[in-house]
């Protein structure tokens, strides 16, 4: 261990870590989306990469989303109570190494609003959370519940308002072609 990384071999791991890597592996095969968020609290936003989000309930429309709690936009949505859920296209998918880390580059339209950030256009639709303007569908919800699960939270949010880029209807192909969590090189699972 002179160069300080611990080496184990096979026969002195422990059936403990055997099963966390079987485990880790599971749980980064579920499917996924990988989407960009977008929260607001007064006059601060953010937009960041996130991979937790499903619809759980039809009336009225809730979506789920898991923010870790030490992220920026946790402590935005705690505040706001708003958020904005942007899809990604697969050909897109550079473009969520971008909100990795919370946003610092914000440019201002002409009407003093946010317009860019990261150097990725944005719109601002009915809750005031950041869209990016390439997401070919996008939710814009209200927060209504919250429960703590340990690292992360779970908010659930009404949708208000939804859209999409096209002002047509997306063909089944191209609805297949969104980014999930198998088309990167990132990983999230447990």
């Amino acid at each position: 261990m002179a160069d300080g990384v611990r080496r184990t071999s096979a026969a002195t791991r422990s059936p403990t870590d055997d099963y966390d890597r079987l485990r880790r592996r599971v749980l980064r095969a579920m499917p996924s989306g990988i989407y960009v968020l977008g929260t607001t609290s007064g006059s601060r936003m953010n937009l960041m990469t996130m991979n937790w989000a499903t619809q759980v309930a039809t009336e009225p429309k809730l979506v789920g989303i898991s923010v870790a709690n030490d992220a920026l936009s946790h402590e935005l949505l705690r505040e706001g109570h708003v958020f904005a859920l942007s899809m990604v296209d697969r050909q897109d998918r550079t473009i969520v190494r971008r909100f990795v880390k919370p946003v610092v580059d914000v440019v201002l339209d002409s009407t003093g609003r946010a317009g860019e950030m990261n150097g990725v256009g944005i719109t601002i639709k009915t809750t005031g959370a950041p869209i990016l303007d390439r997401a070919p569908y996008w939710l814009d919800c209200e927060l209504r519940h919250q429960s703590n699960l340990g690292s992360h939270t779970w908010f659930v949010g009404e949708v208000v308002l939804a859209g999409t880029r096209e002002t047509g209807a997306r063909s089944p192909e191209a609805d297949a072609a969104l980014l999930r969590m198998e088309d990167t090189r990132m990983s999230y699972g447990g």
